[in-house]
């Protein structure tokens, strides 16, 4: 049996990116910090950790991973990134009906906010 329980995210400034994750996602620090290293857990969900690595790798666009983040007013929260320091990415093959938005985290690692407001992660773990 596997589970994926961290994605690890390489970045250059590891206190400008933990502050920027954690605001983004409501999570907070799963450990003491090290450092090189933070590991940022959800509060309140069951979902995968977010691990910030301090260490450089060169950027490569498109890039061959990302995030899908779900939205539960996808508007809103493009807003809120975009105030956090996001930025949106604007791209010629995005669909005219796509259902999600192209976003970068202040480095450049790029997430897409997904629009859905009637998922059913939406309600609160029982044992949380």
């Amino acid at each position: 049996m596997l589970a994926i329980v961290s994605i690890v995210i390489r970045v250059n400034d590891l206190d400008a990116q933990t502050r920027f994750w954690k605001a983004a996602l409501d999570y907070i620090e799963r450990d003491a910090p090290e450092d090189d290293w933070v590991v940022l857990k959800p509060l309140g969900a069951d979902a995968p950790c977010i691990a910030l690595d301090a260490q450089h790798s060169d950027r490569v666009l498109p890039p061959r991973i990302h995030l899908d983040i779900y939205a539960e007013d996808q508007t809103a929260e493009v807003e809120r990134l975009a105030g956090l320091g996001a930025r949106e990415v604007h791209w010629d093959g995005r669909p005219a009906d796509a259902d999600y938005v192209i976003m970068e985290d202040p480095e450049g690692n790029r997430f897409c906010i997904v629009d859905r407001p009637h998922w059913p992660g939406w309600k609160r773990h029982p044992d949380l």
